[in-house]
């Protein structure tokens, strides 16, 4: 049987002062290689960086780390962090398989994240933003009484500092291990867009792959402008358990960005490469 490495190589030569800075990439990048879920393909991985992390063969949009994404679309050294000390408690002493404090401080021991969001003040392409992003690595990137908190605290920064708001959001929904602590986040976050948009500024949301559940229910669906990746996976409920609650065949493609398109549900589609420069086109009409 072939095996993928008899396969001719498809990747650019390294150059000799790249080398020492890939033998230092951490542990967590799992080796030099990487294979899309879309193409099948084994593609080096210092390729899928430099294309931020995109298939360079297929185009598939992968899992793109927040704080990668952020210095990556922001101005270069503009991006100021607020609220990176907060941390999500157990208010409700929640176990399943496990406890949730112990799935907190096993998570946050591996991505060196105290919550699932990253948010901060920073400029794209010269426009004043408050901005955010979901870590997805932190448990589906579920929303807690942290997240919700975060994600308020943005809405705020940009009311107090009278500029544009933007959240990429990719969310499993409620985090279920805080009960009624996770669902009252989206009227509080809800409720800190409506304070927001006293000052007239552009509300600009991303949604990303997935974007599910209470956070696309609540403020991600909240945007002025409403963009998205291609084939990201947007709604309320999955298309399984909607399939399994009315009985019936969902078209093809359903929930996809591109049917959310054709139905008028977001904007426009971005490709990632043209996020920045799309951002800071709205910006400069709308801010």
């Amino acid at each position: 049987m072939a095996t993928w490495f008899s396969k001719k190589p498809r990747i650019a030569p390294v150059k000799p002062e790249e080398v020492d800075s890939l033998r230092q990439q951490p542990s967590r990048m799992q080796g030099l290689w990487a294979k899309c879920e879309e193409c099948n393909e084994i593609i080096y991985r210092a390729e899928i960086e430099k294309n931020l992390n995109v298939c360079p063969l297929c185009g598939h949009h992968m899992l793109w780390p927040a704080r990668a994404r952020l210095q990556a679309l922001l101005d270069e050294g503009t991006f100021e962090e607020s609220d990176r000390e907060l941390e999500p408690t157990d208010p409700l002493g929640f176990t399943d398989s496990k406890r949730y404090r112990d799935r907190l401080r096993v998570t946050r021991r591996a991505l060196d994240e105290n919550d699932a969001f990253v948010g901060g003040i920073g400029h794209i392409e010269g426009h004043p933003v408050s901005v955010g992003a979901f870590v997805f690595e932190f448990m589906g990137g579920s929303m807690g009484s942290v997240v919700g908190e975060k994600v308020t605290r943005l809405f705020e920064r940009a009311t107090e500092r009278r500029c544009a708001a933007v959240v990429f959001s990719a969310s499993g929904g409620a985090r279920m291990q805080e009960g009624i602590f996770s669902l009252m986040q989206m009227a509080k976050t809800a409720a800190a867009i409506a304070r927001f948009r006293e000052v007239k500024k552009p509300y600009i949301s991303v949604m990303l792959h997935p974007t599910t559940g209470g956070v696309a229910a609540s403020f991600a669906w909240l945007g002025d402008v409403i963009l998205a990746e291609p084939k990201a996976l947007i709604g309320f409920a999955g298309p399984r358990v909607i399939e399994q609650t009315i009985r019936q065949k969902l078209p093809d493609g359903f929930q996809r960005s591109e049917f959310l398109l054709e139905h008028g549900m977001v904007d426009a589609i971005v490709p990632r490469k043209d996020l920045r420069a799309k951002l800071g086109a709205l910006l400069g009409l709308m801010g």
